[in-house]
């Protein structure tokens, strides 16, 4: 067994590798980047080695650095984590040169799986199912428009050493193929250093199934059964389970066997993936076809181990050292259910942009992952960040893995929903209600999902989840016993001072337009014309409380929510269950003033294209002068590896250009007005 093994990756993976390795009695070694100098990893680590500035294309992604920190810490194995250098076949290469064991599969399988044009013709070979496509590499966009028009739309472009989203876009028409090829050469340039891309049927209804694959050097492989992951927004995924609520026993064998030949074909070992994609209008379950395989650790990966027990970074460090697997197919169980949520620094409220700057408060809802696969009490939060740090522009904008396990997917779900509630975080935007609101959101609760599920559930953006009239009067109930208590110490204080106040018995809440009369007596408490029967603690200040509402004669309540509370001018501001509510709270006997209240109305912004994250404008697509209609590309913004194109929203003349190409925007920065 290793006596020390280096982590070349960072964040939550490099965290996740180290207390595998911990668990095994095996000494670690961190690699870090100017940007990551306080980073948790960095500290978990036994030992840390500087490997350059903050960019990962000098840091992270230089080859020699990682090597060099190997001699220099007597490292004898490498971990890479995902990302960065896990699939590239001269770093695996360069190890074994340097006499250093590379905790993943053999260089054969990373070259031949690693390129999606060849790995498909292998695919084809071993028998396993593929989606009609170009075959090989498409140059020039007219070369594109044949191929499409040949396979019939809707087609996908494909980076063909793309992964993790990036260099992928749909295309429905020609259009979208002339405005998109280009930009997908670009991007697989940019982030993977290869420009070739190839086009392939798009599956409608799709539903995106994964095989997860642990094979050791000695010939055994096996599938450890499937994970769906048909929740993605640009082909980013959002939410992960497994099993999946699609598959059958007939579909999951028959999967796994094909993923297994292909496995074979190729002389695998370590843990790797077989991503498939599923027609979810066959009901039959026959219509799956091979995307590609994985050739290391998937970020998705805590809801294998999570339902099937097995610690999958452990087994890959036992292959690379030799060991044979210590179990066969039979052995390989499902228990349970396992949902994961990745919690990305992105806003949801203004389009899903990319949010960076520092954690002002970051609070999970358990203390991390402490090395059990199922967490704590069914919560696992699998991390790379703490309060005060920063999530840098220089990299991948996901926070952290929230993963839950329960007897079913709906205890799965609903432990999401709680844990969600008590997830913690201010300094920058995140995603938190939006993934409390799919947790909840009744497609989902029935499992009919596809790879469309977030286009065409949130097609106009995400607001929030709806509150129901239940919940509002649970929050209203809330808002009046918070605004009591901070009414009551200034009643005290007061008293004190030789002052005397009235205790407001009856308040006026402002919720979502709405207005309710909240009177408080004891703990009953009467929103309106319905009884409520609350059980909370506050004092001014606490930042959430948990609120027990029983059952009422309706029937309501019976429930205990977790609410997050921010102070804001007369009122507060309630984060529970996948949205902010604004409370604006008074006194009754001072509500009724609040129609003589002039409105402060915003100054109009329409007219400027600003900035909606910080990013490299990659390119303007218009000059002063020009006219442009509603819908127009304006410019290209490039923020966390990602080509964002602006649009205009309105009919207009350019009347001013702002910012020149090249340079490094601010959020809301203005590039250009029109008139």
């Amino acid at each position: 067994m290793f006596k020390k093994i280096l982590i070349a990756n960072r964040g939550e993976i490099a965290c996740r590798v180290i207390k595998s390795a911990k668990k095994m009695g095996i000494a670690t070694v961190a690699v870090y980047s100017d940007a990551d100098a306080r980073a948790p990893f960095v500290k978990m680590a036994d030992e840390a080695v500087h490997i350059g500035p903050a960019a990962a294309a000098e840091s992270y992604l230089v080859a020699d650095k990682i090597i060099d920190a190997c001699k220099r810490t007597g490292a004898d194995a490498v971990h890479p984590g995902y990302g960065f250098l896990s699939e590239r076949t001269s770093f695996a290469e360069a190890l074994a040169d340097a006499g250093i064991e590379f905790i993943g599969p053999p260089v054969k399988a990373i070259a031949a799986m690693g390129d999606k044009i060849e790995s498909k013709k292998l695919a084809e070979k071993a028998g396993v199912n593929t989606v009609p496509g170009s075959g090989g590499a498409i140059d020039t966009t007219a070369e594109a428009l044949e191929w499409a028009n040949k396979i019939g739309y809707p087609v996908m472009m494909k980076a063909s050493a793309g992964g993790g989203g990036k260099g992928m876009r749909l295309a429905w028409n020609d259009k979208d193929v002339e405005e998109g090829f280009e930009a997908t050469k670009r991007e697989g340039l940019n982030s993977f250093g290869d420009d070739r891309v190839f086009i392939e049927k798009f599956i409608e209804s799709p539903r995106h199934i994964e095989i997860q694959i642990l094979g050791d050097k000695h010939g055994n492989i096996l599938y450890l059964n499937e994970r769906e992951c048909s929740i993605q927004r640009r082909h980013q995924k959002v939410v992960e389970e497994a099993p999946s609520p699609f598959v059958t026993p007939e579909m999951r064998k028959a999967m796994g066997e094909q993923a297994v030949a292909l496995s074979r074909a190729v002389g695998y070992y370590s843990a790797g993936t077989v991503e498939l994609i599923v027609s979810g209008a066959d009901k039959t379950g026959q219509s799956f076809y091979f995307l590609e395989m994985n050739t290391r650790l998937q970020v998705e990966h805590p809801v294998t181990e999570a339902i099937t027990g097995i610690d999958i970074v452990e087994q890959m460090i036992r292959v690379a050292a030799g060991e044979k697997l210590d179990m066969t197919q039979d052995d390989v169980k499902i228990e349970g259910w396992a949902i994961e949520n990745r919690v990305y620094a992105e806003d949801p409220y203004r389009g899903f942009l990319p949010s960076t700057g520092r954690l002002v408060r970051y609070d999970p809802p358990v203390a991390g992952w402490t090395g059990g696969i199922r967490g704590v009490d069914g919560i696992r939060v699998d991390e790379g960040v703490a309060e005060g740090g920063e999530v840098s522009m220089f990299y991948d904008p996901m926070i952290a893995k929230l993963v839950t396990w329960g007897e079913t997917r709906d205890e799965a779900a609903d432990l999401q929903i709680a844990a969600l509630d008590a997830f913690e975080i201010e300094g920058l935007g995140h995603n938190i209600d939006f993934l409390s609101a799919i947790m909840q959101h009744p497609r989902f609760r029935s499992g009919e999902l596809t790879t469309g599920f977030i286009a065409e559930e949130y097609p106009e953006g995400f607001d929030g989840a709806p509150a129901d009239a239940a919940l509002r009067r649970q929050l209203a109930a809330i808002g009046a016993f918070i605004a009591a208590a901070h009414a009551d110490r200034a009643r005290r204080i007061d008293g004190q001072l030789g002052n005397r106040l009235h205790a407001p018995g009856e308040w006026s809440v402002w919720i979502e337009d709405e207005v309710m009369t909240v009177e408080l007596s004891g703990d009953r408490i009467k929103v309106d014309d319905t009884l409520i029967d609350l059980s909370m603690e506050y004092a001014p200040g606490q930042r959430s409380v948990q609120a027990t509402f029983d059952s009422d004669e309706d029937g309501e309540g019976g429930e205990t929510i977790t609410v997050q509370v921010k102070p804001k001018p007369a009122g507060f501001r309630l984060i529970t269950r996948g949205a902010s509510h604004d409370l604006r709270v008074l006194p009754t006997r001072v509500a009724k003033h609040q129609s003589h209240m002039i409105e402060k109305i915003p100054p109009d912004m329409s007219k400027y294209l600003v900035c909606p994250m910080p990013g490299l404008l990659v390119s303007l697509h218009v000059g002063e002068g020009d006219k442009v209609e509603a819908g127009q590309p304006l410019a290209t913004v490039e923020a966390m590896k990602m080509e964002n194109i602006l649009r205009a929203e309105k009919s207009g003349t350019v009347k001013s250009v702002e910012a020149a190409e090249g340079d490094s925007l601010a959020v809301d920065a203005i590039i250009l007005e029109l008139e």
